[in-house]
């Protein structure tokens, strides 16, 4: 038995590399091989494959931007006071004993008109104590100068890039902070301001640069009056999904119904989502796209088929079995549709790559935004190699079911009756 199974397997093995090599001879046969119609096909499923590998890095890009970058800078949640509070070292210590929480530090925050000459714009205050903000967020990273200070009672402010442009300053320029709160006073009521030195620009490429502005905590404490008072505390967690140890901590360090707690999912979350879905639905909709163009390799196949009917009827007639023949066909639709996957993969890895240089030039040469609309201001990508993977074995899996029918039909020719005919 081990012999004559050594003989069977001996036998398929050679079958298997005939068919390959004649599936060979099919593809780079001249004329009498590849049609116009499977040239075509092949093309088209080329550029079925880039366009879906375009669309996936970029819907990529956005996820990354939005998780490294924006959540980044900004806090993964925030514990708001009912009424400011002071900051206790004792508080301090059990929200940094809390499992899942990475860091803790005081904010001030507080809504504010930030004015220069003639041009006043809506800004976002943050308080922050540079000795503990870094554990929160990544902010400094993205300084214009990078040994940048916030020196309590200095008041110097770091601004959005965006934001400075808009209002025309740089650094070194000065800009009055303006309270919404008017105060009280024999003249009548007064807006209550602060001039502030920028000592930095904020550049982190994403919608903060167009309303954040920071100070030092003592100084925005000062500005609103909060005495040492702060609005809370904001939080980086261990786990960016997970933000049942922002509550825990709020649980453990205050009172009932004195705290509020706002994870990033209240403010960014329908976003991440909304660009997850995305993903999935455009995936699923061009994976169609790609089937289309797999499928229609079949009618170049049927071509192929009917031009090698005397060559089909020949190897039958020589004892070839129908599996060897229905080898024949699928391996020929397999290199076919390898052709166009490969240089799918490849045209659309080299597009990507130069998308966002293309966009920008587009944009410098219109002379608008074109990512205005957008929460950061350039155009991300990221290809990644698990979706070059998934796109590759769903192709894989379109172009076998393409091409078994032809290699079906390819099996059903009678040999006599085309003989006949020849």
């Amino acid at each position: 038995m081990p012999a004559v199974e050594a003989v069977q397997l001996s036998s398929r093995l050679v079958s298997r590399r005939l068919a390959a090599a004649i599936a060979w001879r099919y593809l780079t046969g001249g004329t009498g091989g590849l049609s116009v119609v499977s040239t075509a096909a092949v093309i088209g499923l080329a550029l079925s494959v880039a366009v879906l590998v375009i669309v996936l890095s970029v819907v990529n890009g956005f996820e990354r931007e939005l998780r490294e970058r924006i959540l980044g800078v900004s806090a993964h949640a925030t514990i708001y006071f009912q009424r400011p509070q002071t900051v206790a070292l004792k508080t301090l210590e059990t929200l940094r004993e809390v499992e899942g929480i990475r860091g803790v530090s005081p904010v001030v925050e507080e809504a504010v008109l930030v004015n220069h000459g003639r041009k006043v714009m809506g800004a976002l205050v943050t308080g922050i104590d540079t000795a503990s903000y870094g554990a929160v967020s990544d902010l400094f990273q993205y300084l214009s100068v990078s040994d940048a200070h916030l020196a309590p009672g200095d008041f110097e402010v770091w601004l959005g890039s965006r934001l400075a442009r808009q209002l025309g300053v740089s650094v070194g320029d000065s800009v009055a902070l303006v309270v919404p709160q008017p105060t009280v006073s024999p003249a009548g009521l007064l807006p209550r301001q602060r001039s502030f030195r920028v000592t930095a620009l904020v550049d982190t490429h994403s919608e903060l640069d167009a309303r954040g502005v920071f100070v030092n905590i003592q100084d925005a404490s000062r500005l609103f009056r909060m005495g040492n008072r702060v609005s809370g505390y904001q939080l980086r967690l261990e786990d960016l999904f997970d933000s049942d140890p922002a509550y825990l901590a709020a649980v453990e360090a205050f009172p009932p119904d004195t705290v509020l707690v706002r994870p990033w999912q209240r403010v960014q979350g329908n976003l991440y989502q909304a660009i997850v879905t995305q993903k999935l639905t455009m995936f699923v909709l061009l994976s169609f796209l790609v089937g289309v163009a797999a499928f229609n390799l079949v009618s170049g196949l049927m071509m192929v088929v009917d031009q090698k009917r005397g060559d089909i009827a020949i190897l039958r007639s020589m004892g070839s079995g129908t599996a060897n023949v229905l080898w024949i066909f699928l391996i020929l639709g397999l290199c076919l549709g390898g052709v166009g996957l490969l240089g799918g993969l490849l045209a659309g890895a080299l597009l990507t790559r130069t998308l966002p240089d293309l966009v920008s030039a587009l944009a410098s040469g219109s002379g608008r935004d074109l990512m205005s609309q957008y929460f950061i201001g350039y155009l991300p990508v990221d290809i990644r190699g698990d979706d070059i993977l998934t796109i590759a074995v769903v192709t894989l899996i379109l172009l076998v079911a393409a091409s078994l029918y032809p290699a079906w039909r390819a099996t059903r020719l009678r040999p006599v009756a085309v003989l006949a005919h020849e």
